[in-house]
């Protein structure tokens, strides 16, 4: 099997040594090739190059953000396009997708956990979500989360370390700081039942003004198209996994039946006073029961959600920030990438 590890030497959990004895174990059972990544953007150059010499399988140490890049670069001619098997040795901070599709946050024992699958044929084929031309692999945003990122993004190129703390202290700015008056999204969706959206099957660009195609598809439609009405929000959080992070070891949830394998997660906040972002909080930190609340939109298995904006806002996909838009189509992406699990 011809194998390409992309490694991010300056990801937050890995070092030399490790990355010597991943590629050593490695070698024993594959035909492997090595390539550090250089610079943002990188890793998709380096996974669309592989995807299109035929190589079979793409592993990755790495963190999120390189994790996201492989995604896109192996998507790169489309899902319906040849494309290798995935395989993650976590090797940042918080690894969100391969800790929730069951890869060991250990690097040791994720690769002890690839070895054996790769013995036993053992793989997993999941979906993605996509937000305008970006694929994700388990959480977009729009709005606080996406400004959260910017925030630490910012801080980053200081040269100051991604921790916990530094996301929290984002997060509380940012919430002290947003209108909590008058929401400025609107949000529609639509069940995966209805069955799904092709972003590409309409006339024009799915973001930044939107395409006519998508908009009949998400506010209307055609005769017999089920669709929902728009409600206005305050921030849009779409999940293709649960939890929709971590902080440390613990579990942050917004849509506790998300899985990989079915629809996109929606849960959009419709009122922002001190009191209710609290209780929200709260539900994501403990989820306890039901996710119903007086302020949120809570869907599983959705198809798409479009959310507009009176003005541009952020958007965040995989913790990496996109930019302002005014316009944004989330879609579900069915059996995208096949992982070794």
């Amino acid at each position: 099997m011809r194998a390409l590890l992309i490694v991010n030497p300056a990801a937050t959990a890995t070092t030399a040594s490790r990355r010597d004895l991943l590629t050593h174990a490695l070698a024993g059972e594959l035909s492997l090739r090595v390539a550090h990544t250089r610079a943002r953007g990188h890793a998709a150059d380096l996974a669309a190059a592989a995807a299109d010499a035929g190589t079979d399988l793409i592993v990755v140490h790495a963190g999120d953000g390189t994790v996201n890049e492989v995604v896109n670069g192996m998507l790169a001619r489309g899902v319906d396009a040849p494309r290798p098997q995935l395989a993650i040795v976590p090797g940042g901070s918080t690894n969100v997708f391969a800790r929730a599709i069951g890869v060991d946050p250990d690097p040791t024992l994720a690769t002890e956990q690839i070895l054996l699958a790769l013995a036993s044929g053992s793989t997993r084929t999941v979906s993605l979500g996509r937000v305008g031309e970006r694929y994700f692999t388990f959480n977009s945003g729009m709005g606080i989360d996406a400004e959260v990122v910017r925030a630490v993004e910012e801080e980053r190129g200081t040269g100051r370390s991604i921790s916990n703390a530094m996301h929290l202290r984002a997060t509380v700015r940012q919430v002290v700081r947003s209108d909590r008056r008058r929401p400025r999204l609107s949000v529609r969706w639509r069940p995966n039942a209805a069955g799904p959206v092709d972003p590409d099957a309409s006339s024009g660009a799915a973001v930044e003004g939107g395409s006519d195609g998508m908009l009949e598809t998400l506010a209307g439609g055609p005769p017999g198209t089920p669709t929902e009405s728009a409600e206005p929000a305050f921030l849009v959080f779409v999940s293709n996994v649960s939890p929709w992070t971590y902080y440390g070891n613990r579990e942050i949830v917004t849509n506790a039946s998300t899985r990989p394998e079915a629809g996109l997660g929606l849960f959009a906040v419709t009122r922002m006073s001190m009191p209710v972002v609290l209780g929200i909080a709260r539900r994501m930190i403990r989820p306890v029961g039901s996710s119903n609340h007086r302020a949120l939109l809570h869907h599983d298995d959705v198809a798409a959600v479009r959310v507009t904006a009176d003005r541009p806002v952020a958007v965040q996909a995989d913790g990496d920030y996109l930019g302002e838009w005014t316009d944004v189509l989330f879609t579900h992406v069915p059996q995208a990438v096949t992982v070794v699990v």
